[in-house]
């Protein structure tokens, strides 16, 4: 206490300087003040505290997953959830890249194992959803960034499993010079149910797949629902 006053507690002839204050141990340190309608720092600061949280479940799921009394069903619902926190967090970094610098191409491709990455997201989505979901593949490349493509087929499988009544069934093959990622439902068909979302959902897929050379198509399938395909220039295989 200094005259009656708390050590935190500014003075009555402090001057205020525009600054914020940050009381220590010691004296109090002051740094200046960001404008306070500055959206991009406002942006970043929300981001740093989402990749903290997400950084927090990554620690918190991988002691889980290497637990002695934990069954193999939950460690294989405790990977799928490592999937989706890592696959968040290259998508958070993505958007740090956007904001830091003027706007981008598309990330360069790589060449990517197209059915096993497809593979990741249907066991993740298998443990989460109610609906049946099948997967059929064989073994299929493309050159896309991974992240793209991730993004790309899980707007597509997360419309279908919301939309469908019973079953999504998602494939992924070689066509023609193609690699063909296909899922099919056996909900409404587009136009059939709620499609905001969903026309969002495809706008972002044309665009991501479009980027790499790719292109989309939407009909409607044997299942009665629709059937969304993307496609994109196969790659070779080792």
């Amino acid at each position: 206490m200094i005259d009656g006053q708390s050590r935190s507690s500014p003075s009555a002839t402090t001057p205020r300087l525009g600054c914020r204050t940050v009381v220590t141990a010691g004296d109090a340190l002051a740094l200046p003040a960001p404008p306070a309608d500055d959206p991009v720092l406002r942006r970043r600061r929300i981001r740093h505290d989402i990749r903290h949280e997400l950084g927090t479940i990554i620690m918190l799921a991988s002691a889980v997953s290497v637990a002695d009394d934990v069954g193999p069903a939950s460690r294989d619902r405790v990977e799928a959830l490592l999937g989706e926190t890592r696959w968040l967090d290259h998508l958070l970094r993505r958007l740090d890249e956007d904001d830091d610098g003027p706007p981008a191409d598309p990330p360069r491709p790589e060449r990517v194992r197209v059915d096993e990455l497809v593979g990741e997201i249907v066991a993740g989505v298998r443990l989460a959803a109610i609906r049946q979901v099948g997967y059929d593949a064989s073994p299929a490349w493309a050159h896309i960034d991974p992240l793209a493509l991730w993004r790309a087929v899980r707007n597509i499988l997360d419309n279908a499993c919301r939309i469908a009544a019973e079953r999504v069934d998602v494939s992924v093959a070689s066509e023609d010079g193609w690699t063909v990622v296909q899922v099919d439902d056996d909900g409404p068909g587009f136009g059939g149910g709620a499609g905001g979302l969903a026309s969002l959902g495809l706008g972002i897929v044309h665009d991501l797949v479009t980027g790499y050379g790719g292109g989309l198509e939407v009909r409607r399938c044997e299942l009665g629902g629709a059937r969304v395909r993307i496609l994109l220039p196969s790659a070779a295989g080792p």
